[in-house]
């Protein structure tokens, strides 16, 4: 219904670039675009064909999958959320797309708080990030876990909670305004960014969290993927977790709890990771590839 409705909706739409955010809006804006000979653009949030809820579904994947393989070669322009996800599309696909990453605006940055040793998690709480391996680390872990955020893993992270007798360690707070989440963050000790690695969506992803933690100088645990190291191999922001394990989980998160010197020296290259890293500077290629795109197709 959505793209039936989308494509009619395009055909009478006043403008001169349309443009599809992942494949679910992909086949309009193409056939719209075709029939009113305007620019296309594709914005690639993700690797959308590669999502874990996609590859497991046999028959669902092989009707995105077509769609990605016929239609984004026919999409000349566009841009994407990482370095890999714009490798692989050129190797399959024989496009050219831009690196627009999804980052945090700049923090304003108050007087250094007293931190709690803490250990936040924010964001969704869902299949595959991990909470099978973090929440029974935390057996091994001398400090509390706050969970802040909702999802389609919610009881079986409370239950997870409870097998390990772990109701006064760990604490799922639920969902909270911007804000809030913002004070929550920076009087946290360490951030938490867990990703399985099922299918290349999750393998080339940069979660808004990884992003959240730098901008308010939150050392964190994240994972040994190409995009985190990528960033991590220039700035040092984080402890990379390479086979994700309870073992593992425990022994970054011990790391950064007792080793000092590491400590400090993760939160003082947040400075200049987060000063060089946000939106401000990422808005601006985003400006740029649009008037490129109009100047080079003029009326």
């Amino acid at each position: 219904e959505i793209n039936i409705r989308l494509f009619f909706h395009l055909l009478f739409k006043k403008a001169e670039i349309f443009c599809c955010i992942d494949l679910d809006t992909m086949l309009p804006v193409y056939f719209a675009s075709v029939l009113r000979k305007k620019i296309r653009v594709y914005d690639a949030h993700e690797y959308f064909s590669q999502q874990k809820e996609i590859i497991t579904r046999p028959k669902i994947y092989r009707i995105w999958n077509y769609i990605e393989r016929y239609f984004v070669p026919q999409f000349y322009n566009g841009y994407t959320v990482a370095e890999s996800i714009a490798d692989e599309f050129r190797k399959k696909y024989k496009v050219n797309y831009e690196v627009i990453r999804n980052v945090s605006t700049l923090k304003t940055l108050g007087e250094t708080s007293v931190k709690t040793k803490s250990i936040l998690y924010q964001g969704s709480i869902n299949e595959a990030r991990g909470f099978e391996y973090l929440i029974p680390a935390m057996k091994e872990v001398n400090a509390s876990l706050f969970i802040y955020g909702d999802g389609n893993f919610l009881q079986q992270a409370n239950q997870l909670i409870v097998d390990n007798q772990l109701q006064k360690k760990v604490f799922i707070k639920g969902k909270v305004i911007p804000e809030k989440l913002n004070e929550i963050t920076t009087k946290s000790y360490i951030g938490i960014n867990l990703v399985e690695n099922l299918g290349l969506n999750q393998y080339f992803s940069l979660a808004n969290k990884f992003f959240d933690y730098i901008q308010y100088c939150i050392p964190q645990i994240t994972m040994d993927f190409p995009e985190y190291k990528r960033i991590n191999d220039q700035f040092e922001v984080a402890v990379l977790i390479s086979d994700l394990n309870i073992k593992s989980v425990a022994k970054a998160i011990n790391q950064l709890l007792n080793d000092e010197a590491l400590y400090k020296r993760l939160e003082n290259n947040c400075l200049p990771a987060r000063k060089a890293i946000n939106w401000e500077n990422e808005e601006k290629k985003l400006v740029r590839f649009y008037e490129k795109l109009i100047i080079s197709h003029p009326k």
